[in-house]
């Protein structure tokens, strides 16, 4: 089993994936966020037989019947970066109001990655996206900064 990362250019980056029977598969994720899997014959690994392309919403839903249990840590260059999913209740002094005003990179180093709503997912909001009561952000970060972020959320 191996996995390689191939940087596109001016694409994306290409992501293979061999599995311990031998077959070939990968993922291309495009910089506008287009993701495709390619499957590949297994007697001719370039011979793509199948491509599949996924909106990121699709992308995510896949990942999630892969593996239903979010990412806990991932461990980079000697830095553990861990993921969390921080909920915005009622008590959050961030309610209805704009993730720029939480200065959360300055502030933790987290970063506020996607927003998880009811009506679906909204991957790297901007300053100006307003949280509301139920959302789920998903940030990313040392463990450390990602507690404070999520300590600055709940409001306490």
């Amino acid at each position: 089993m191996g996995t390689r990362r191939t940087p596109l250019p001016g694409v994306g980056t290409q992501f293979d994936f061999t599995t311990e029977e031998g077959r070939h598969i990968s993922v291309v994720v495009h910089h506008d966020g287009r993701r495709f899997l390619g499957f590949y014959a297994s007697d001719d690994p370039d011979a793509c037989q199948l491509e599949v392309p996924l909106s990121s919403e699709e992308a995510t839903a896949l990942a999630h019947l892969i593996d239903p249990e979010p990412i806990d840590a991932v461990r980079t260059d000697g830095i553990d970066l861990v993921t969390e999913h921080i909920p915005v209740g009622s008590r959050s002094p961030f309610a209805g109001r704009l993730l720029g005003d939480t200065a959360a990179r300055s502030r933790t180093g987290a970063s506020i990655v996607a927003v998880l709503r009811r009506t679906g997912a909204h991957p790297s909001p901007g300053p100006d996206f307003r949280f509301g009561i139920g959302d789920t952000l998903v940030a990313v970060g040392t463990r450390e900064g990602v507690d404070a972020l999520a300590e600055i959320i709940s409001g306490g």
